[in-house]
């Protein structure tokens, strides 16, 4: 995320000093453009690899700062939560093994992390969204203990002006409201460094944006948020909600977001990109920069631009440009920030050898993309893809409809495998890093379709959301430490992943949500009829607003038997309105022995007054009995769910 020496309390007139050096390395920089101080005639390409860590029971563990101490490696970094790293990788040349190195330096620092976090109880998994997140994990205390981070969270909770809204349908539909920025951290991703000459930036950021989305397509992993099943690559909508500061006026005007896909095609030069994001988006940090750029560019030397770069890090476009300094020459470089970390290295290095493949290719099979291609179809491919991956539908050259699969086989891998040999890429590897590409999308098996695909099967067995989620990641684990690529692994078999008593451990993981409730004004007969119907004893009582304000039970309605009083009372006339309630966050234990010493049958669990669950002595029976078969498979040694 950049500079990470930020104070926490900016001010106006550090935020006025902090623009003039802003403005003045934009300057610069069209002065570097000018005079021809940007590195050109060399392509090299370079990784983000960003993770979660997680506990031995798939949950995610804040372990990242005990981390970098024990890894003591400055090729890892902090990110926004503390149960996510960051790897970067070094450049390499566009030529030769790139693509190999690139792969075995993913695992040998995927492994150091393994290894280190195994010796303090925990993990690493590579995912766009980790499974098992829970919206208790999104909390301040998560929250990586750098300036920066704050300053960011306090800035945009002001901006904004209220919580961070989320609303996302998919096969479900997500819908909540949050008090910080830690929904950003829900995503880990795979970002690539495209180092481009700035004569050429222009044709090759648009052709960046073309083929953004059927690589995309080819290469969603993130179907899962807060157990909601959302778009395959989920990602791309929550990032774009998670960091949205713009007050409900600004929204009326249309103004853009910090996290785009962008509105219109470059024309000319990098310079566009920079203007308009100054010009559009506020400033969210700000810190002291000594170095004066304009005397350097004077000077023939290349500045590192700080506030440029500290400013663009606050800006999140899908395809990102980036100025950079290495050996005392500038350059310019495109950022991928749209692919998911994951499944494993060797699916992610061939998702990026598709990319650079058509990087190096297309201009010269389509000529200028705008002279084929409408930017605003381009970014419609865009979200189509993220939601639908494999199964996404795109407008292609001159309106052409075209199945993303199709188009992948038939015409774009074949571009990529040309634009790789044109590099001189080793044979050998384009072979082996495009042939996976071209096997997964045969067999239309994504990471996302994957989880999809593993998640229903898993709800068949009886087993609740946090254990499917503990199920998934655990494979997960295991299928990347064999290193096979995704369309090559089983679906996830509940049967291989005994119970966890991490998945019982809170109210949360046990309650029941699809809840069947009534309000106090209507009839009890209504109560009454839903018991029987749904087969179910408590129905709770809330007003419109999703406030508990009692509970009916059946032992309530037998008082009402052998009248016919129950076709005219309400159901305020009956329902209990002192009713013991619990958190999302109240331990099992303690539920049950709430309910024993109380001595009823269920218990209303409620965050701030709203209504959120319903647990039942029946949920803790379901328990009891799955322990109690979990340790008879174990004693016959059969597995689970067959003893």
């Amino acid at each position: 995320m950049g500079e990470l020496n930020v104070d926490e309390q900016s001010g106006e007139e550090k935020e006025r000093i902090f623009m003039k050096r802003l403005l003045d390395d934009v300057r610069a920089l069209e002065s570097m453009l000018d005079g021809g101080m940007i590195e050109s005639g060399i392509r090299r390409i370079g990784a983000e690899q960003e993770m979660f860590l997680i506990r031995k029971d798939g949950g995610p563990a804040p372990l990242a700062m005990q981390m970098l101490e024990r890894l003591d490696d400055e090729a890892f970094t902090t990110e926004l939560a503390l149960f996510n790293l960051e790897a970067n990788m070094k450049p390499f040349r566009l030529a030769g093994q790139c693509l190999r190195r690139l792969e075995r330096e993913i695992v040998r620092l995927v492994d150091k992390v393994r290894v280190s976090a195994r010796e303090i109880g925990g993990d690493v998994v590579l995912c766009g969204i980790l499974p098992t997140l829970r919206l208790e994990d999104l909390s301040l205390d998560n929250m990586t203990p750098k300036s920066r981070y704050f300053a960011l969270n306090k800035t945009m909770q002001r901006l904004r002006g209220g919580g961070f809204q989320t609303l996302i349908k998919g096969l479900d539909e997500l819908d909540i409201e949050h008090d910080n920025i830690l929904l950003e951290a829900c995503n880990t991703s795979f970002q690539l460094h495209f180092q481009v000459g700035a004569r050429e930036f222009a044709k090759l950021y648009n052709l960046a944006q073309v083929v953004t989305a059927p690589v995309l397509a080819a290469a969603v992993n993130s179907p899962l948020l807060l157990q909601h099943r959302l778009w395959h690559e989920t990602r791309i909508a929550l990032f774009q909600q998670s960091v949205d500061i713009r007050s409900a006026t600004l929204k009326k005007r249309g103004r853009r977001t910090r996290v785009s896909f962008g509105e219109r095609w470059v024309d000319d030069s990098v310079i566009e990109i920079f203007r308009e994001d100054i010009a559009r988006l506020r400033l969210l940090i700000a810190t002291d920069v000594e170095e004066d750029s304009l005397a350097m560019v004077a000077a023939g030397k290349a500045p590192e631009l700080h506030a440029l770069r500290l400013y663009n890090g606050t800006v999140y476009r899908w395809n990102r440009p980036c100025y950079g300094v290495h050996a005392g020459k500038a350059h310019l470089r495109i950022e991928n920030r749209v692919l998911p970390a994951g499944p494993t290295p060797i699916d992610e290095v061939a998702n990026a050898a598709f990319y650079f493949g058509l990087m190096s290719r297309m201009l010269q099979e389509y000529g200028p993309v705008r002279d084929v291609m409408n930017v605003d179809e381009t970014k419609e491919n865009f979200v189509t893809a993220s939601r639908h991956g494999l199964n996404a539908t795109f407008k292609w050259r001159h309106g052409e409809t075209v199945k993303a699969r199709d188009l992948i086989l038939n015409e774009l891998l074949p571009i990529a495998r040309a634009g790789l040999k044109a590099k001189r890429v080793d044979a050998e590897d384009i072979d082996r890093y495009l042939g996976l590409i071209e096997e997964r999308v045969k067999a239309s098996c994504t990471g996302a379709s994957w989880v999809l695909g593993s998640w229903g099967p898993m709800s068949d067995h009886g087993l609740r959301k946090e254990e499917r989620g503990r199920a998934l990641v655990k494979q997960m684990v295991e299928e990347q430490e064999t290193g096979r690529p995704i369309h090559q692994w089983p679906l996830c078999d509940v049967q291989d992943h005994p119970m966890s008593w991490h998945s019982f451990l809170t109210v949360g993981q046990v309650m029941t949500t699809d809840l069947f409730t009534v309000r106090a004004h209507d009839l009890v007969d209504l109560a009454a009829s839903m018991m029987q119907w749904e087969h179910i004893r408590h129905v709770p009582v809330e007003d419109d607003a999703g406030h508990l304000v009692g509970l009916v039970s059946h032992r309530d309605l037998l008082s009402l038997v052998g009248g016919d009083a129950k076709d005219q009372v309400a159901v305020v006339d009956i329902m209990k309105t002192d009713v013991i309630t619990v958190t999302p966050r109240t331990p099992t234990v303690d539920a049950i022995a709430q309910m024993r010493e109380a001595k009823v049958g269920c218990l209303p669990v409620v965050e701030e007054g709203r209504l959120v669950g319903l647990v039942t002595e029946t949920d803790f029976l379901d328990v009891a009995r799955r322990v109690i078969e979990e340790q008879l498979a174990r004693a016959s040694g059969e597995p689970s769910g067959q003893a």
